[in-house]
């Protein structure tokens, strides 16, 4: 058997979107066949049907309506799936045989840009990425195409670097070489969020000075590596929106060492933008600093917040810009009043780009930009450098909205062939044709009211229907009442005949005639307008930029006003001085003025390392969490949540806090704990500040004791490392390191005893702790009391054979950084009866014990054998 025609036309057309869902339209549905049928009924739940293509067996099929296909790309898009957008590119009254069919668009999650898909707060990269081993470079380039912003960069190869700008950007999705090193695969490919890409090495080379060129009209990428990561979004973008967009007509080039470097790790962990646990923007800082009025100010502020800056320059022009707004409450309420009156103008301009804009959305833009005069009246009465650069480079656009407000209907239609657009005076034919269409509709009106004055049928009533057209209606109890040839039969209905004249008929024409060429005619209006307002586009983008940095300071001056915030001095002396600091997070969620503030003094020489000992819930992590984001404010040209502070200029925040294992990647809590750990003492400088958290804690207590001492002689005696570091342990033997080394100072949090019960007095005072107080965290977590009353029992026991051995002598002294182990001296000394409860030696020995009758010696491999014997080996020596 053979395919029909309609099936051949279908599998040419699959053959060149294998990856792709293929919506394949027939008449008022997007059909799909076969796998794609089957894929697309289980992810949108539609029923599965069947379709006779020619073949044995019928073609398993289901379709959407093309009206409601948003809705369901947006399913489809969300679950990572591509989607191939097949229309109808001819006539189906003017085609003979077969109508031609072809891809119009690709839907993918980096480029859909329709309905509910898009945050109003967030871009949507697609990023590409190419390495050159032979030089030993890496550049990534990523566009929103939504908004026409595309950033590129190039830098030595660097394996943590790749992976730093991916967290910091968190595309959507990537296009990677074939020839990508798998490890950097591998690591993208365990975000399950981002949708790759492969494509082959031409794909980002072949003809790349001539792409570049033709969209970006420049020559500045020649000789770099970034000339092919761009070339590789321009391709990316024609091969799936089937042309080149306006809107991306400039590549904005940025440097790595640009922005403070954090890794994925510190951005969890310090919740810059989103919760650990909830995903959430509220309860991150963004949360706390995002108070814009405008869609692109809270994405501009994202990326504000993503990349603090490491030019004193810049920061001190966004401070002074701050303090401006932040001291005059007037201006700063007349200026937040005219930004809600601006609509996402970047994305309108994306879409006109794009040829997908509606009337309502230029009328959206006319409205937005007749507001840019009173913004720059504004901008006028502030003197700060900043605000005179913006004032500057902002343009008024008022021919945009003059030619939207001449010629765009105040109600226009949603979609542009229904007619309804273009105001009567902006075009002589289109007023002709809509007054050929009124007057046509008026002599309809008029004939209901003649008909049944002539006939004397009072329910006589003209309608119309697309199928027949206009007609005289007239029930059944009324047929004797009609003029003997009067009328012409049209359609019979159960209780009524409709019927029509020749004056009708010639009407008739008349009124669709005009209505379908006044839609047509509207609809070429329609497209000149957007098609001159897109030559424009490059105007409406740097001012689109312009009032979203100005909602930015607007928002950091409103958050400096309302929380009390003070401006920070900026120094180049490598000094953290932060007098009364607050977390600006937790303060927002718990009640007014109850937060206890805290000073912190960091530095290269005395006070390079802090070591922060005290019990759990005291609040060692939020002070050691509150100095690091009241540096990224600073750094993000904001105030900050202290009385006082005097902040130097970070290049690199890292921080190892909480424990989590990585299951899927065969990492214990431990062996994570340690790879963090690794790489903070491997990219960290002396311009950095390091957060590190019960480091050694995922081990034994002496193995976990060596690492942290060693850790911190690493970071304190490393002349190219001495990092500014905040270490808070549970180790108080570490507190001996300050008469030891340079640059460690002990802290601790303050803890009060009342009746026997603790009270966390939340204050950082100098010295260590002199106690872990373990066991009244856990009797306030809830603990039953027999727990609580036997691990005391427990403890004293455990001091007691800890602190003397058989000659009176200490035996967790440390020497040298060597602990000096005598547990099995003191185990000696310990009572076995019956009557008395088992302590911890006997136990670690009954374990052992049981851990070797247990071995299944037959069916031992060779090397299984090797590792239950060194087990063994070590088990038994802390058992000696």
């Amino acid at each position: 058997m053979a395919l029909t025609p309609m099936m051949q036309q279908y599998f040419e057309i699959k053959e060149n979107y294998k990856d792709c869902i293929l919506f394949f339209r027939l008449g008022d549905f997007y059909e799909m066949f076969f796998e794609d049928a089957e894929v697309a009924s289980r992810e949108l739940e539609l029923v599965l049907t069947g379709r006779d293509c020619g073949l044995e067996d019928r073609a398993p099929m289901c379709g959407i309506p093309y009206h409601a296909a948003n809705s369901y790309l947006v399913r489809l898009i969300s679950k990572g799936y591509k989607v191939a957008i097949c229309e109808q590119v001819e006539d189906p009254a003017l085609a003979k045989g077969i109508v031609k069919r072809d891809v119009i668009k690709v839907v993918t999650p980096g480029t859909f840009n329709e309905g509910n898909f898009l945050h109003e707060d967030k871009n949507n990269f697609i990023m590409s990425i190419y390495t050159d081993k032979d030089k030993d470079l890496a550049s990534i380039s990523y566009v929103d195409i939504s908004t026409g912003e595309l950033y590129t960069t190039e830098f030595i190869m660097d394996y943590q670097k790749i992976i730093d700008e991916i967290y910091k950007v968190m595309p959507t999705e990537i296009i990677l070489n074939e020839n990508i090193s798998s490890k950097i695969y591998e690591e993208i490919a365990n975000l399950s969020t981002i949708y790759i890409t492969k494509k082959h090495h031409d794909f980002f080379t072949e003809k790349a000075s001539e792409i570049v060129l033709k969209q970006l009209s420049t020559k500045e990428f020649e000789n770099t590596t970034m000339l092919y990561s761009i070339t590789a979004i321009l391709n990316y973008i024609l091969d799936t929106q089937k042309t080149s967009l306006s809107n991306v007509n400039n590549a904005q080039v940025y440097s790595t060492e640009q922005y403070m470097a954090m890794d994925i790790n510190s951005r969890r962990n310090l919740e810059i933008t989103e919760t650990i646990r909830e995903k959430s923007k509220k309860g991150s800082l963004l949360w706390v600093l995002d108070k814009t009025v405008t869609s692109m100010g809270s994405r501009t502020m994202r990326k504000w917040v993503e990349q603090p800056l490491l030019s004193k320059q810049h920061i001190d022009l966004r401070l002074n810009a701050v303090e401006e707004l932040k001291d005059n409450l007037k201006l700063s309420e007349e200026l937040q009043s005219t930004l809600k009156k601006v609509y996402d103008i970047e994305r309108i301009s994306g879409k006109i780009a794009a040829k997908n804009v509606n009337a309502r959305e230029l009328l959206s833009l006319k409205n937005s930009i007749v507001n840019i005069p009173y913004i720059k009246e504004v901008l006028s009465n502030l003197s700060s450098p900043l605000f005179k650069n913006i004032n500057n480079g902002l343009e008024d656009l008022n021919h945009i909205s003059t030619l939207i407000g001449n010629a765009i209907q105040e109600e226009p239609s949603v979609t542009l062939k229904e007619g309804n657009l273009i105001k009567t005076g902006y075009d002589a034919e289109i007023d002709e044709l809509r007054a050929a269409k009124i007057n046509g509709k008026e002599w309809i009106a008029n004939l209901e009211i003649k008909e049944r004055e002539i006939t004397g049928i009072r329910s006589l009533k003209v309608g119309f229907n697309k199928v027949f057209g206009y007609y005289i209606e007239i029930s059944r109890a009324n047929y004797a009442l009609i003029p003997e040839g009067r009328y012409t039969r049209k359609q019979t209905l159960a209780n009524a005949e409709r019927f029509i004249t020749e004056e009708l008929k010639e009407m008739e024409n008349k009124i669709l005639g005009a209505e379908e060429k006044l839609v047509q005619l509207e609809y070429e209006a329609f497209v000149k307008i957007r098609d001159s307002i897109e030559k424009e586009i490059f105007k409406i983008k740097k001012s689109s930029k312009l009032i979203a940095e100005i909602d930015c300071i607007l928002s950091l001056a409103l958050v400096a006003r309302e929380n009390k915030y003070t401006k920070p001095s900026i120094n180049e002396e490598n000094i953290i001085e932060i007098n009364e600091g607050r977390h600006p997070v937790v303060e927002k969620v718990i009640p007014k003025g109850t937060f206890i503030s805290n000073n912190c003094l960091l530095n290269s020489k005395d006070y390079q390392l802090l070591l922060v000992t005290g019990p759990n819930m005291a609040g060692k992590s939020t002070y050691m969490r509150q100095v690091a984001l009241i540096s990224i404010m600073a750094q993000i040209g904001s105030f900050v949540p202290a009385k006082k502070a005097n902040l130097c200029i970070n290049d690199k925040i890292f921080t190892r806090i909480g424990a989590s294992d990585d299951l899927a990647g065969g990492k214990s809590t431990f062996m994570v704990e340690m790879s963090e750990v690794s790489n903070i003492l491997r990219y960290a400088t002396q311009n950095s500040l390091v957060l590190l958290d019960e480091v050694g804690r995922g081990t034994s207590t002496y193995d976990g004791l060596s690492i942290a001492w060693s850790v911190i002689e690493y970071i304190c005696s490393k002349s190219d490392l001495k990092c500014k570091t905040l270490f808070a342990t549970h180790y108080h033997e570490l507190t001996k390191l300050e008469d030891k080394m340079e640059g460690i100072k002990n802290f601790s949090v303050a803890v009060k005893e009342v009746n026997n019960n603790i009270v966390f007095l939340r204050k950082i005072i100098r010295g260590g702790a002199d106690q872990s107080y373990g066991i009244e965290v856990a009797k306030l977590a809830g603990l039953p009391e027999e727990v609580i009353i036997r691990a005391k029992e427990i403890l004293a026991n455990l001091e007691a054979s800890s602190k003397e051995d058989i000659n009176g002598n200490s035996t967790r002294e440390i020497n040298n950084g060597k602990v000096e182990n005598n547990r099995a001296k003191a185990s000696k000394k310990a009572v076995h009866n019956e009557g008395v409860q088992l302590g911890l030696m006997d136990m670690e020995k009954d374990s052992f014990i049981k851990d070797i009758s247990n071995i299944d010696i037959i069916n031992l491999t060779p090397m299984e054998a090797i590792n239950i014997l060194y087990k063994l080996n070590k088990d038994s020596k802390s058992l000696l």
